[in-house]
């Protein structure tokens, strides 16, 4: 299994040298499919184009075959790098992502139950140290820690598709001319 903390100080320099900001390095599926998940953006509009993709997919992929290179690969079996903007319903992985998206809906799943829940739904309502607040509606305000927090992600609304409107279209008339020639993969995958 890939050390993710190690993965991530690997990664985190690359995106920073192309002006992005690392969302979330991830290992998914199993040993059937291993895929290195990397999910970056630009500060000034939370999201990457195409071209970014590919620059920062390009950067990760030399740096790791540098280190194979040199007997120190990080992932031991072969595996898919995919590297990608996070999108309207963004994970929310660092404790800013959580202030910068307040009054936005979220789903937030707890490392144990907390006052019976091991979930909570409802509007970002507040971030003071590490303690998070979220709005649950009828069921009152409740507030747990950062390091409470599992997994939590946006909730698509369209409150929040306005919010992030407009996304850039810039590549898209790539994309779908790419699709249409039957290319088996985009130029942020690369298999190693």
């Amino acid at each position: 299994m890939a050390d993710i903390a190690a993965l991530t100080a690997l990664i985190e320099p690359e995106a920073q040298a192309l002006g992005f900001a690392l969302v979330r390095v991830k290992m998914t599926g199993g040993k059937s499919d291993p895929t290195l998940q990397v999910m970056a953006e630009r500060p000034d509009t939370r999201q990457l184009n195409i071209d970014d993709c590919s620059a920062l997919s390009h950067r990760i992929s030399d740096r790791l075959d540098e280190m194979e290179a040199a007997g120190k690969d990080p992932i031991a079996e072969a595996y898919r790098l995919e590297v990608s903007s996070p999108g309207i319903d963004r994970p929310l992985t660092r404790l800013s992502d959580f202030a910068d998206w307040i009054g936005h809906e979220a789903r937030i799943r707890l490392t144990e139950t907390i006052d019976g829940r091991k979930q909570l739904t409802g509007d970002l309502a507040g971030v003071e140290g590490d303690a998070i607040s979220v709005d649950l509606g009828q069921h009152g305000i409740a507030t747990v820690r950062f390091d409470q927090i599992d997994n939590a992600k946006l909730v698509m609304t369209d409150r929040l598709i306005a919010a992030t409107a407009p996304l850039s279209m810039e590549g898209a008339d790539e994309l779908e001319d790419a699709s249409d020639d039957h290319e088996s993969s985009t130029p942020a995958e690369d298999n190693h």
